[in-house]
């Protein structure tokens, strides 16, 4: 019998997977502490992967990050464009946190986006996307949450890669990774309002010259007053564990970290949807001793060889 050629759907998929062999996707963990994470019971993980992004041809989605409002959990993250290899930033929602629907796109630029750290503030939804091509960070706000959003200001120049925004002690905090191709140099600014001035911190760069320790991985919390940072761990591949350091002093001229005890909290499974590893964590307290989070993880595509 005569092979069939592949239908178009499965050509897509197969060319997306030629370009992007590292699949990421997005599950749910809980724990009683945001270091002591592991997957959900009620739920089967993924709980969203390229599959369900039914709007845009889609490599991966990867990056998540959420907001719980009015008892609706929002989740924003990366979605691959497989057609032009842009990031775009989607949306799925969920009235537990723990079972997602897909939404839509809701933010899309001429350049990649990915790593869409949200917040609220003052009543109002601001997120701080990656975007390496036009060389700056940016602040953009919601002007209708959840679904569109625009630029408010240029927070700082330069190719950042994953910024991570908080506040603490009456000021805001901003680290990104200055080496966003060699994962290695991490950098903190600070400013007294969210549209600046920004200011670099004395104390930066952090972390040089060590692609284990420098680049962001997740929502920087702070909680029972203390701050912590998460990490992705870019030795000895891209992305493959999340560490935790826990931050203390923090102020506008000093800087120390210590390494949790735990860390690292997030790694790859062994098999599976994240089979090779883990690099983004946002855990947000439900109640005491209950911490929610929604994290990714990667595995590859392995092509096949046509028999002849």
């Amino acid at each position: 019998m005569r092979a069939q050629p592949p239908s178009k759907s499965k050509r897509s998929k197969q060319a997306a997977a030629s370009r992007h062999p590292d699949v990421w996707s997005i599950g749910i963990y809980t724990g009683a502490s945001p270091f002591t994470l592991s997957p959900a019971l009620e739920i089967i993980n993924p709980v969203l992967s390229r599959d369900d992004v039914s709007d845009m041809p889609a490599a991966f989605v990867a990056d998540p990050f959420m907001l719980r409002v009015k008892r609706l959990w929002y989740m924003f993250f990366e979605v691959m464009n497989s057609r032009n290899d842009k990031g775009a930033i989607g949306l799925a929602v969920s009235t537990n946190g723990l079972r997602w629907e897909y939404r839509q796109i809701v933010l899309e630029e001429p350049f990649h986006l990915s790593y869409p750290y949200v917040f609220g503030w003052q009543g109002e939804y601001y997120m701080i996307p990656e975007t390496l091509a036009p060389g700056a960070v940016y602040l953009y706000k919601a002007s209708s949450f959840p679904t569109k959003w625009s630029v408010v200001r240029k927070l700082i120049d330069g190719e950042c890669a994953d910024p991570s925004i908080f506040y603490y002690q009456k000021r805001w905090w901003l680290f990104v990774c200055t080496t966003p191709n060699r994962h290695d140099t991490l950098r903190l600014y600070f400013a007294s309002d969210l549209l600046g001035p920004w200011v670099e911190h004395p104390c930066s760069p952090i972390i040089e010259g060590d692609q284990r320790l420098a680049r962001p991985g997740g929502r920087v919390l702070v909680f029972d007053g203390r701050v912590v940072r998460f990490t992705q761990d870019c030795y000895p591949i891209y992305g493959s564990q999340v560490r935790a350091f826990e931050i203390s002093p923090l102020t506008p001229t000093e800087y120390g970290e210590q390494e949790a005890v735990e860390s690292p909290i997030l790694k790859g499974s062994g098999s599976g949807w994240n089979r090779l590893g883990m690099h983004t964590v946002d855990p947000h307290l439900l109640r005491k001793h209950r911490w929610l989070a929604c994290v990714d993880g990667v595995t590859r595509e392995e092509r096949r060889r046509s028999r002849r």
